[in-house]
Order: C-alpha cells, then structure tokens, then sequence
C-alpha cells in the first residue's frame, strides 16, 4: 500500500521507542539499533521456515475501519469539496466524506499491525495532507477505530451507516 510518503517517516527509530508501520511492507528500525531495511510486502515472500535471521516474526496488517471528524472555521463549501474530493484520490481505501462549512467527517480503512498503530496514522492523516490536498487548518474533534469484524457485526446488526459509494464526497 505505498502511499505513505518516504519523507514522512523517520531514517531510524530510538532504541526502546515503539515503532509506526502501516503494514508488513513498511520500513522500520532494528531494535538492535542496526540499519533500516525493507520488510518483505507479501507473505508469499517470506521464508518457509518462519522467522528471518534475526528471530523476529514477520508483521502482519490488519484492516481497521477509521472515522476521522474535523472541525474548524467556516470554509467555503466549494473549495472544501474539492480539498476532500483530492484527499479521496490521493488517499488509498478511502470510502467516503461528509462535510458543512464547519465540520467534516472522513470514513476509510486503514492497514496497521494493531489499533494503536491504526490511530497513529489516522491522527496524522489530517496534518500530512493539509498542503498537498488543499484542506482548511481544522483540528481533529472525534476518532473512531474499529476492527473489521467489529465494523461487519455493526453493519449486519442494522446500527452504523449504510455502506456508501465508495470514494464520495458529500454534503450533510
């Protein structure tokens, strides 16, 4: 899923810190302090016989299904619908926006070995694309993250939204 920007992340991570990656293919630190290399993206990369050389279980991406609300000062609609419609492009399993002049809600899932991960990148979203897709300078005012069999039991239970047009951006 290679859209994280390279500039984004870090060279090497401080020894003992906990260490952001989206998915199995992300870049991370040795805990050794040792160099960064790439891990393999697909499990049918890996190894037969398990772990690498350094005894460390290969990562695992899980999807969590995120809703990120923003808020802020009144924007103009249209140039806020074009900031999100961007967002949409740029942004991979992007489901759908829902905005007014003040506030916006963003729904999509996200790849990442754990629910503190998932929120870790869910949190920064916002700020990393502010520039590159033309977003007004809110703040982040609610997030929701939950597992994807979470997210199915809430759908078949009738609670949660409808599954939206996949990649549209509408007003409230």
């Amino acid at each position: 899923m290679g859209r994280r920007r390279e500039e984004a992340l870090p060279e090497r991570a401080a020894v003992g810190q906990r260490r952001l990656t989206s998915i199995t293919g992300g870049r991370s630190a040795e805990p050794d302090g040792g160099t960064v290399r790439e891990r393999t993206a697909r499990p049918s990369e890996a190894r037969a016989d398990g772990p690498d050389d350094e005894g460390a279980e290969r990562e695992q991406g899980r999807l969590w299904h995120v809703v990120l609300s923003v808020a802020g000062r009144v924007t103009p609609l249209a140039e806020l619908r074009a900031g999100l419609e961007r967002l949409a492009h740029d942004h991979s399993f992007f489901l759908t926006a829902r905005y007014a002049a003040d506030h916006a809600e963003i729904r999509y899932w996200e790849e990442a070995r754990d629910l503190h991960d998932a929120a870790a990148i869910a949190l920064r979203l916002w700020g990393e694309h502010k520039v590159s897709a033309g977003l007004p300078p809110w703040e982040i005012v609610g997030l929701e993250v939950v597992d994807r069999a979470t997210y199915h039991q809430r759908v078949a239970e009738g609670f949660g939204d409808p599954p939206p047009q996949l990649g549209s951006v509408q007003p409230y």
